[in-house]
């Protein structure tokens, strides 16, 4: 793979948030991209969107937890396309629950969107990716690296990708595959408004004050992590200058878990 001019790279959870910013970068650099998720609508709104930066975007509609879909979505782009050179497992789903209220259910919906559907995107793409010697990146998370309290869903499934990085990072090294993870603390998305409007908090200003005093650590500036920011280390991770980065899990935290 030789730069991203030509490289096809394909991004689940691309419709929005972190996902959607890394298909930006990969589009103005030359890649085609295929956006994977699970809402037509949505999918559609971010196809057209991006085709304002490149006509090499596409969308396909599935569901990562469910090992067909994942089967349908590589084989149609690798019916497509003479290779596949990147993937992108930004799909992804956050519920705060104490465990001793959360659900079954919840536990399983987090799980099996997370853990499972990035193993299941991995696994099928990979006899792709050793033909071209290709690049994985994970979209983890800070929660995958420290405990935090109230989200023991979210933290099993992060820290599970997490591990999934590094021992696919060295089960496929000797085919030239890297597998790397990018694990941010709190990105400005959608996701995190969702997670406010469920907060209990009465106002988001309220709400942002008390994340920035809770998970402040030396010199951490007040703020959230940007999707853009997110999606430029994604970007590198997934490129040659990368090289000789593989098993990485990279956190993007403001030194937050610098301290454990």
């Amino acid at each position: 793979m030789n730069g991203y001019n030509g490289c096809v790279a394909i991004i689940s959870g691309g419709a929005g948030g972190i996902g959607k910013a890394a298909a930006v970068e990969y589009l103005e650099k030359g890649a085609k991209v295929y956006l994977i998720g699970r809402t037509a609508d949505k999918l559609k709104d971010a196809r057209e969107e991006l085709s304002k930066i490149s006509d090499n975007v596409f969308a396909l509609q599935g569901d990562v937890s469910k090992e067909l879909d994942c089967q349908r979505i590589i084989n149609h782009v690798a019916e497509r396309e003479k290779s596949i050179d990147l993937l992108v497992n930004s799909a992804g789903v956050y519920i705060e629950k104490p465990t001793l209220t959360c659900s079954v259910e919840e536990w399983d919906q987090v799980i099996d969107i997370n853990l499972k559907g990035t193993f299941l995107m991995c696994r099928q793409v990979m006899p792709h990716l050793i033909k071209t010697k290709g690049a994985i990146v994970n979209v983890s998370s800070d929660a995958g690296l420290v405990g935090f309290r109230g989200a023991a869903a979210y933290c099993a499934s992060k820290g599970g990708i997490n591990l999934l990085t590094k021992s696919l990072a060295v089960e496929f090294a000797e085919h030239g595959v890297r597998v790397n993870a990018v694990c941010p603390d709190m990105v400005d998305t959608r996701m995190l408004q969702k997670d406010f409007e469920s907060s209990g908090f009465k106002s988001r200003e309220e709400y942002d004050r008390y994340n920035w005093e809770a998970f402040s650590q030396g010199g951490v500036q007040g703020r959230y992590i940007q999707p853009e920011e997110v999606a430029k280390a994604i970007a590198f991770l997934g490129s040659p200058k990368a090289a000789a980065i593989t098993g990485v899990c990279l956190a993007m935290d403001f030194g937050l878990t610098a301290g454990f």
